[in-house]
């Protein structure tokens, strides 16, 4: 996927009309889920992302992406609901909202979720339906929040995924029971 090489735009959006945040829309990682949305690649964000930071580095301005992120879209799975909360673990961002898929009059993503097919190709696509499901995926978004915890460990667990689960950097939550580690309060002493 190709994008604008004239950055006159980019420059001026950043430097004259965003105030601290830009949102902009993802919606997802996953290719297969990107395909369904009819979105470009998640390199495409990610060049995005990445090119934002340098011209507002080069602008001497402090100004964040703050991406738009969807769950249950039609054709995602938990499995994709992890490779998103994955990715959100690698940069390092916990989004406050995130917007479950609400079918509205009219669009290709509608059809799909009513149908349960993809009408480009008339293949099935996977719909999650019930609010149970619905309610992992969104919570794997925020996978942080503790009120969520119940429900990240429900999916990572139905999803084959307890690599997630542990004390590693990698993992998303900690096993059940485990406490919060332990902050180091000692000063270290300064060898004589």
């Amino acid at each position: 996927m190709s994008y604008d090489k004239d950055e006159t735009f980019f420059k001026e959006l950043i430097r004259y009309h965003i105030s601290g945040q830009l949102k902009v829309a993802p919606e997802h990682v996953s290719e297969r889920v990107l395909k369904y949305m009819g979105k470009p690649r998640k390199e495409v964000y990610q060049r995005f992302s990445k090119r934002y930071a340098e011209l507002c580095k080069q602008e001497g301005k402090d100004q964040f992406l703050v991406p738009y992120l969807m769950s249950s879209h039609p054709g995602a799975t938990l499995r994709d609901a992890i490779e998103l909360a994955e990715f959100l673990r690698d940069i390092h961002h916990q989004p406050e909202q995130v917007q479950d898929f609400y079918p509205t009059p009219g669009s290709l993503s509608t059809c799909m979720f009513y149908t349960g097919i993809d009408p480009r190709t008339m293949q099935p696509v996977y719909v999650a339906h019930s609010a149970h499901e619905k309610a992992m995926q969104r919570a794997l978004l925020q996978y942080k929040d503790p009120k969520n915890y119940a429900l990240v460990y429900e999916a990572l667990t139905r999803a084959n995924r307890q690599d997630l689960i542990g004390f590693g950097p990698r993992c998303l939550i900690r096993p059940k029971g485990a406490k919060p580690a332990p902050k180091n309060t000692h000063k270290k002493s300064k060898k004589r």
